[in-house]
């Protein structure tokens, strides 16, 4: 099959290795779009290096769909990104989320790619009682209209297990550009990892990180199974990007050196990344199975100026008790995490 030049600069973006913050939402007190804070957050994430952005995605609240907002918030950012791209110069990586039964998923491929997204993060929480085949079907119908990025969404926040032979018959998909691997389990990355060294197309399809709990040690490691080419994470899809996003590109490109130059740093940096499990456990929420994680990124964001509230699309979605104390306490023990300086001096901009 030939390969268009547009999927292949893309894959080039993502075999090189880049931060894709998943995209919030921002809103009013009254829970309506905010689109001078909902632009504002693509100019951060344009600005402080992100080789791409998914909207649309979990991040988003996947909510927006029973409420009108996919089209106006994917809209948004991608005329965000291009603005970008046509003064900077530099080329983003524009990944939408696409969910639900294969109606709805093929949907919302089209409208991705009518507006000039390139790949779609196909989440397949939806079909919980699928049997292989039928999985297999519906992201072969969903490829036939969009280039897809896997997902592995843990079953914790609305995702369900994928095994080995599921991934590796999706490998198998011609427009498969990339993978998130995001479900915060050890044994279940290593499946889709094995399955993409066995699959022939180890050299074409990138690993993105989406373990939020393990993000340094994802980055660090080349994986070898015995038997087949070595595979590595080339980059991350993540929540946790979502905030101190410089600070996420520049551990990015130091965790790069220390693969290729500078092994004699992978200490410090697995000791940075146990510091970023831990400020993502209060972030995540993760001792109240998660229940505040989109809350607690929009308090880092909110804290910053960079959103108006936490505010989420169900009213009752909000931190959970004692996580604000969470959030204060890394927020003190782990500074260096931060880009607040950087916000504080752009920020103004961002919104104008």
């Amino acid at each position: 099959m030939a390969v268009s030049e547009p999927v292949s600069s893309l894959r080039e973006i993502l075999r090189r290795g880049v931060v894709i913050p998943a995209h919030p939402l921002a809103l009013t007190a009254d829970r309506k779009l905010d689109e001078r804070h909902q632009v504002g957050l693509t100019r951060y994430y344009c600005d402080a290096g992100a080789g791409g952005v998914a909207v649309g995605v979990h991040a988003t609240q996947f909510a927006i769909r029973e409420v009108g907002l996919l089209r106006p918030v994917l809209g948004l950012a991608i005329d965000t990104v291009r603005a970008h791209e046509a003064a900077s110069g530099r080329r983003l990586a524009k990944i939408a989320g696409l969910c639900g039964p294969t109606g709805q998923a093929v949907a919302e491929a089209a409208l991705a790619n009518e507006l000039g997204y390139e790949a779609g993060l196909l989440s397949l929480g939806a079909l919980r009682t699928a049997t292989l085949p039928e999985l297999l079907e519906h992201c072969r119908r969903v490829a036939d209209v969009i280039p897809l990025f896997g997902f592995y969404l843990q079953p914790a926040v609305g995702g369900r297990e994928l095994d080995y032979a599921f991934w590796r018959r999706f490998l198998e998909i011609g427009p498969v550009v990339a993978i998130k691997v995001a479900p915060f389990n050890r044994y279940a990355t290593l499946d889709v990892a094995r399955a993409l060294a066995e699959s022939g197309r180890a050299g074409e399809v990138a690993l993105y990180t989406g373990n939020d709990d393990a993000i340094v040690a994802d980055l660090l490691a080349e994986l070898d199974f015995g038997h087949g080419p070595r595979v590595a994470f080339a980059g991350g899809l993540l929540g946790q990007w979502a905030v101190w996003t410089r600070q996420a590109v520049l551990m990015l490109k130091a965790i790069q050196v220390c693969r290729h130059q500078r092994p004699e740093d992978g200490l410090r940096l697995l000791a940075l990344g146990h510091q970023l499990t831990d400020a993502n456990a209060a972030l995540f929420d993760a001792r109240n199975a998660f229940a505040g994680c989109i809350a607690g990124i929009h308090e880092v964001l909110r804290r910053q100026g960079l959103l108006g509230g936490r505010f989420c699309l169900d009213p009752h979605e909000d931190l959970s008790p004692g996580q604000e104390a969470e959030i204060d306490r890394v927020l003190g023990a782990y500074p260096h995490l931060a880009d607040d300086v950087f916000v504080a001096e752009n920020r103004d901009r961002w919104l104008r």
